[in-house]
């Protein structure tokens, strides 16, 4: 498995490199190995900050800034930062808690107090600033805070003021995003170079606030020697993600072409399961949908979904599909998208469909069966592409080894996907993907108003009828960069509803009628995410 290909330009291949803290020392070591000077560097990437941070502050007029110091290179960024605001007119207070401040950053910090920048003794000093800079720790924090400097973050955020944090919020881990005892709450990171692994993790969002990068310079070479050439792990952009998407038709072409799905769904209680994952479906393009469904609900689908194909299934007493009709052939489908809604009754439809040799993407109870009945180990002997897309509980379920503390979500997934040789999609604020080869994916924008039952069946519609199309046209397509571009379609979707409609309008209904909207603005704004 591969990625496709990166856009071309510098910015847009920076915005999908992620790198750990060992990643990040490597590629600055190559930096200063081969001659750039560390106090050069501090003086681009902290006049770079300073201007930035003035473009989001605004006027300096009657404003005053509060600069938290660490005793290393992220504190002296920090001075740099201080220093330039100081010379463009805005008011500033140092503070800083620490003795024996590395030599450059000491050297800053003498140069600040001979301008009359005023450094402060106290903390309490910088409560009446009307902002804060967080230059405490940078990325590669191996310890929790502990004593006076826990006290210290706490007595920051209970003041509840604006702070832009430099790197990434002093506190926080750089790879698993887990809070170190405790961490700023930041409303802006300035991340810088490259985006670090723990930005990304769902344990930081309440933390990290607005986020950008911060692009200083880092050799592209330098890069790509310590993470290969294309990205192990991969920060989904608007651009990258398009790319994927099967946007252009031959001229001559016709349905049969463009793909047959067949999604295996819905039951007596759950029948909406049904028609959101056949929404999901249609939003794709797939060429053909057909939906397997208890022959009870076939007048429903066929309502709602005029031009699907309604399977009608034998169904049990409770209203579950028993089996499928007889003498349907799997083989003539080019993908199944199974779970929704089905129940755990259904267990004879989904052992039948995990024996297909068709791309299937299992759902909901499709996972559910897939654990009663200990099929996973059975994951590996698939010969074709499978994605399964547990939410937390679900993982648990699934990988209860795995989720024991869950540290770190990329890894857990990572593993999982291994094991299983699947492709595993463990759905949350931030949405991450591994496959079997080891490639990640992490989607970077979402919106909790897609925390709503229903969201989750028209993400597995919409993969379901990527796929489709992708393998109507090629038997060894690359499933993986679709997955990872349908779960950003989807949150694109989500967020414009959200825009448009609050927090609180953005139904799994509703999300189906903005799929194709987000995904037209999007293509406008190729560089809004």
């Amino acid at each position: 498995m591969t990625f496709s290909p990166a856009p071309n330009s510098r910015l847009s291949q920076l915005q999908q490199w992620v790198v750990t803290a060992e990643q990040m020392r490597q590629i600055e070591g190559r930096v200063f190995a081969a001659g750039m000077p560390v106090a050069a560097l501090m003086e681009k990437v902290g006049g770079l900050l300073a201007g930035r941070v003035q473009e989001l502050l605004g006027n300096p007029v009657g404003q005053t800034v509060g600069v938290l110091v660490g005793r290393g290179h992220n504190g002296g960024d920090a001075l740099v930062v201080a220093r330039e605001l100081h010379l463009r007119g805005w008011n500033v207070l140092i503070y800083c808690p620490f003795s024996g401040l590395k030599d450059l950053t000491a050297g800053h910090y003498q140069y600040c107090a001979g301008l009359g920048i005023p450094l402060v003794e106290q903390l309490a000093h910088l409560q009446g600033c009307d902002y804060l800079i967080d230059g405490l720790f940078g990325f590669g924090l191996d310890r929790p805070l502990e004593g006076e400097l826990a006290r210290l973050v706490e007595q920051i955020n209970a003041w509840a003021k604006p702070v832009i944090s430099i790197d990434l919020p002093s506190g926080l881990d750089t790879d698993s995003g887990r809070v170190m005892g405790t961490a700023l709450r930041a409303s802006h990171t300035l991340c810088l170079g490259l985006w670090k692994l723990g930005l990304l993790q769902e344990h930081a969002l309440e933390y990290v606030g607005a986020a950008e990068l911060i692009d200083f310079g880092l050799p592209l070479e330098d890069i790509q020697a310590v993470l290969g050439a294309v990205p192990p792990v991969r920060r989904v952009t608007s651009p990258w993600a398009i790319a994927q998407l099967p946007l252009q038709r031959p001229a001559t072409t016709h349905k049969y072409e463009m793909g047959h799905l067949l999604l295996v769904c819905g039951s007596r209680r759950y029948a909406g399961g049904a028609i959101l994952t056949g929404l999901g479906a249609r939003a794709s393009g797939v060429g053909m949908l057909s939906i397997a469904v208890p022959a009870s609900l076939k007048p429903i689908l066929t309502a709602q979904l005029p031009d699907t194909l309604v399977l009608d299934c034998p169904e049990t007493e409770a209203g579950a599909i028993a089996q499928l009709p007889p003498g349907l052939n799997l083989q003539t489908y080019d993908a199944i998208a199974c779970g929704p809604g089905l129940t755990t009754a259904a267990t004879a439809v989904v052992e039948q469909v995990f024996s297909s040799d068709q791309p299937l993407v299992l759902d909901a109870d499709g996972l559910n069966i897939l654990t009663e009945q200990g099929m996973l180990p059975s994951l590996q002997e698939r010969l074709a592409p499978t994605l399964l897309t547990p939410h937390l509980g679900e993982f648990r379920r699934l990988f209860p080894q795995l989720a024991v503390e869950l540290t770190c979500r990329v890894t857990a997934v990572q593993q999982a996907a291994a094991q299983t040789g699947a492709i595993v999609l463990l759905k949350g604020a931030r949405v991450v993907m591994a496959s079997a080869q080891g490639a990640v994916a992490i989607n970077p924008e979402s919106t909790s108003a897609l925390a709503r039952g229903g969201s989750g069946d028209v993400l597995t519609g919409l993969i379901g009828g990527l796929w489709a199309q992708t393998a109507a046209r090629s038997v060894d397509f690359d499933p993986f960069p679709l997955v990872a571009a349908g779960v950003w379609w989807h949150a694109q979707a989500g967020i414009l509803a959200m825009e448009e409609r609050t927090i609180l309008g953005v139904d799994a209904s509703t999300l189906t009628q903005y799929l194709l909207p987000a995904l037209v603005r999007a293509r406008l704004q190729p560089d809004r995410c």
